[in-house]
């Protein structure tokens, strides 16, 4: 039987498997991100998904896998030795089950706390070292389109598999989520955490209408604009982002703040340090908002820190509606 709101794919009469369709030979996450689709048809796929792929015995090796740039990879077997070049989603490979497998990873890789303990820094996201990598003999290597160089995950690539994964929205979030999990030899475990973060996102209340700034960095000020992930998070959370129709981080001059006339001001925790004192610069010019620091990590950092992230925005969400003024968190 085929629900109607999703003509092309046979998702209640077939068996779901990791990466595709077995009915009709769609991708599943296609599916999950289809555009007609509203969160809790999403979530009733990957639901699906889940129960059908812990009753399964794993698929079978070799397996191939498609990243975010359209590149192919065949591997062999499940990777043994990952260097990851992106926290976010090495905070995902422990979460998986893979954290034993881990052994290079960025100088930023904080999450969980051991993520570092026993493993080789390999520097940063955008000054990664070569030949330490090389050096790991990695057989896999993750990386990302705006975290990573393309320059250095082309010198990687000539030695070592590369996965680049690609994420601008929550949806985007759960198919690299399960992607990833397929890569690992983890896709029932990957399946089952992408339902779980669709779940809680769905749960969350909404500030609809509520107008926004994100901010990112000072001097110049930046802040999120349309087409980035936080815009899609916040978005998720009924925000309305006064800049989603500049590019993903445009620089704002203080007249074009003023202009926006954000009703609250969110300073996130990363890139920059935000202090109380640049909110109070920030109260002088926007009189009418309110300003408060959030932490960057919950915005920013797709894969499994989503699923706190959920928990953490319930708990925001009733701050951002309040009167005009800043709201610093030790206050």
């Amino acid at each position: 039987m085929q629900p109607p709101e999703v003509a092309s794919a046979c998702i209640d009469a077939c068996q779901v498997a990791a990466d595709a369709c077995s009915g009709c030979g769609r991708r599943l996450d296609d599916i999950a991100a289809w555009s007609g689709a509203d969160s809790g048809e999403r979530l009733g796929i990957l639901m699906q998904a889940a129960r059908w792929l812990a009753d399964q015995t794993p698929r079978p090796w070799p397996r191939r896998v498609r990243d975010a740039l359209g590149n192919e990879l065949l591997l062999a077997g499940p990777p043994q030795r990952i260097v990851s070049l992106v926290p976010s989603q090495t905070e995902l490979l422990f979460d998986l089950g893979a954290g034993e497998r881990v052994v290079g990873v960025t100088k930023f890789c904080v999450h969980p706390p051991m993520a570092r303990d026993g493993r080789r820094s390999v520097g940063g996201t955008k000054t990664p070292d070569i030949a330490r990598i090389r050096a790991l003999a990695p057989d896999l290597v993750l990386a990302n389109r705006e975290e990573n160089r393309a320059e250095d995950v082309a010198a990687i690539a000539a030695f070592a598999p590369v996965y680049v994964t690609d994420i601008n929205t929550v949806v985007q979030a759960l198919a690299m989520t399960r992607a990833v999990g397929f890569a690992l030899g983890a896709e029932a475990r990957a399946a089952r955490l992408a339902a779980d973060i669709e779940a809680a996102f769905g749960d969350l209340p909404r500030l609809d209408g509520l107008r926004c700034a994100y901010l990112i960095w000072r001097q110049p000020w930046m802040a999120a604009g349309g087409d980035s992930f936080i815009d899609d998070v916040l978005r998720r959370l009924g925000l309305a982002n006064v800049f989603a129709g500049q590019p993903r981080y445009p620089e704002v001059a203080a007249m074009d703040l003023a202009a926006a006339a954000p009703e609250v001001v969110l300073l996130s925790s990363e890139p920059y340090p935000f202090k109380p004192a640049h909110a109070d610069e920030l109260a002088a010019l926007l009189p009418q908002a309110r300003i408060l620091p959030v932490d960057g990590e919950m915005f920013c950092w797709p894969g499994s820190r989503l699923l706190p992230a959920a928990a953490y925005f319930r708990e925001l969400l009733p701050r951002l509606a309040g009167s005009a003024g800043v709201q610093w968190r030790d206050e």
